[in-house]
């Protein structure tokens, strides 16, 4: 007489889409990884491009 297959059991394990519950949007972490990799690759071109005698900018090219 009972049904142990009632739809108020909570049993959805076919119905698509299930949004996470935790955690931040796919969108920030996606933006938060863009992010990381450009001030990665600004703090290398400092480093190797940009400082010192071989940069071509700063006081020492004109003098």
């Amino acid at each position: 007489m009972t049904d142990s297959r009632s739809p108020e059991t909570g049993d959805d394990s076919g119905t698509g889409y299930e949004p996470e519950s935790t955690g931040a949007p796919r969108w920030i972490k996606v933006a938060g990884i863009v992010l990381a990799v450009v001030v990665l690759l600004v703090v290398v071109m400092l480093f190797i491009g940009g400082g010192g005698d071989g940069g071509g900018h700063g006081p020492s090219r004109h003098g």
